[in-house]
Parts: C-alpha cells; structure tokens; sequence
C-alpha cells in the first residue's frame, strides 16, 4: 500500500471494532474488575501491615485490606488486557498474514494495534480508579491512574507478543494467567512481607510500586511508573520481530532467477 496514513487508521479502527465486539472482554472490564477488588476488601485482614516501599524510599504501613485492593486491582487490569489483547491478536492472525501477502505495511498494522490497546487500557485505568476511589482513601488519584494504565499497557503488549508467538488459545491463556497470578502474588506485600531479589526485573513491579506510593503516600513516583512502559515498549518490539518472521513470504523470486523465455526472447546485439 501507498498510503501510510490511511492504512494505519483503517486497521485502528478495525481493531477497536474488534476489541468492542468481544463480549468477554467487555464482560471482564465492567465486572471482573470491581468484583476482584471487592473480593480483597472482604477477605484480607483488617490489621495494619508495615512493608518497604522502594518508591517512597521508606516503610509504610496501612490496612492489609487496603493494600490487597490495590494490588487486586492491578491484576485484575492485566487479566483483563492481556486476554483481551492476545484474543484479538491470535483470531485476526490469518487474516493479517493475508494482509501483509497483499501488500499491507506490517509498521502500521502493528502500531495501530498498540494504539488500540492503550486507548482501551486508559478507558480501563480510570475505570479501576474510579472504583478504587469509591472503596479506600486514595491520596493521589492522578498518579494511581498513570500507574493502573502503565500495568495494563505492560500485559498488552504481554498479550501482542503471545498472539504473535503460539499457535494454540490454550497456550497463550496459561501463559497470560500464570505470568500474572506470579506477578501480582509476588508484588503483594500482603503475601509477601521480605524483600525478594530480582522482584524489580517481573512487569508489574514499578507500576505496582507507583500504585501503593499514590494510594497511600504524598510521594509521586514517575521513575518506577515509566518501568511498565519499558516492558510494554519490549514487548512490542519482540511482537514486531515475531510478527515479521511470521509473515515473511514464502514465495519470493531470486533477483537473479530470469524466464528462459524471456532469455531467448531478449533481442542479440
């Protein structure tokens, strides 16, 4: 295709028409989510829990229920785009290698996806918010959004990456719910009082850190916030590499290889 423009806008718009139309992932954004966060609320202790906080540089301590929503809260997002994500990247693999065959730009097509997917992880992030706000006292709501939209653009790419690499749904949603069922179990520290090594290489560590630092602290954490978007900008880069080799074609002509026909046709000097 010629025009770079109106391919990108096309497969944007008919990526978010897709995204729309699964009910399931609809179904998991309006109820899973505030369902999950109450489910923390009611179960998890009321008793103070005093953990570390890296963000803030210095322990805080604040009800383990508290910490619980927020933490659910995040898991809740990546469930949600991360599925919704691989769903829609694994259903329209055929039809975009098609695509690509008959001269689409695979750029654009992959960066109309990601566009896709953040516009859906923002409506996603201020819903949570909003519903967060509504259950605990949340000291800065700007920055928990940043934070909530940074952990669902992480699992987003997770998702682009996933859809692009496996060939079965089955894979890629074990892959999807056990990669964050680790993630947030490890970042809860609820669960998880000790500071572990190597928790600040998982995706969910610096989105979760600028969460709890918004949530219950006057400290704004930008730096640990722009780790999620490090993970969701390698995620989609390797989504581009797998993308690429998936789509490459098979049926190329050697520059060098000419018609016989054409040979004994070409005129003798």
């Amino acid at each position: 295709m010629t025009y770079r423009r109106p391919a990108f806008t096309e497969m944007l718009r008919c990526t978010l028409l897709g995204h729309l139309r699964s009910r399931m992932a609809m179904l998991l954004a309006v109820a899973f989510i505030p369902g999950w966060i109450m489910v923390a609320r009611l179960c998890a202790p009321d008793r103070a829990v005093r953990f570390s906080l890296q963000a803030a540089h210095a322990e805080v301590q604040a009800p383990a229920n508290q910490v619980s929503q927020v933490v659910n809260a995040l898991a809740a997002v990546t469930l949600v785009t991360g599925f919704s994500m691989f769903m829609e990247t694994f259903k329209a693999g055929e039809v975009d290698r098609r695509l690509v065959l008959a001269g689409y730009p695979r750029l654009q097509m992959l960066l109309a996806k990601i566009t896709a997917v953040a516009l859906a992880t923002a409506l996603v992030a201020v819903y949570t918010t909003a519903v967060l706000r509504g259950s605990l006292p949340v000291q800065q709501l700007g920055p928990l959004t940043v934070a909530v939209f940074g952990a669902g653009l992480a699992y987003g790419g997770i998702g682009l990456l996933l859809g692009s690499l496996v060939r079965g749904e089955l894979e890629g949603f074990f892959l999807v719910i056990m990669l964050s069922l680790v993630d947030t179990g490890l970042q809860n520290p609820v669960l998880n009082v000790a500071d572990l090594t190597g928790l600040n290489a998982l995706p969910l560590y610096g989105a979760c850190q600028s969460a709890l630092a918004a949530a219950f602290t006057s400290v704004t954490s930008w730096s640990y916030g722009l780790l999620s978007f490090a993970w969701s900008a390698a995620a989609g880069a390797l989504a581009l590499c797998a993308f690429q080799a998936r789509t490459r074609s098979h049926c190329r002509i050697a520059p060098d290889a000419v018609a016989p026909d054409a040979v004994a046709e070409a005129p003798h000097p």
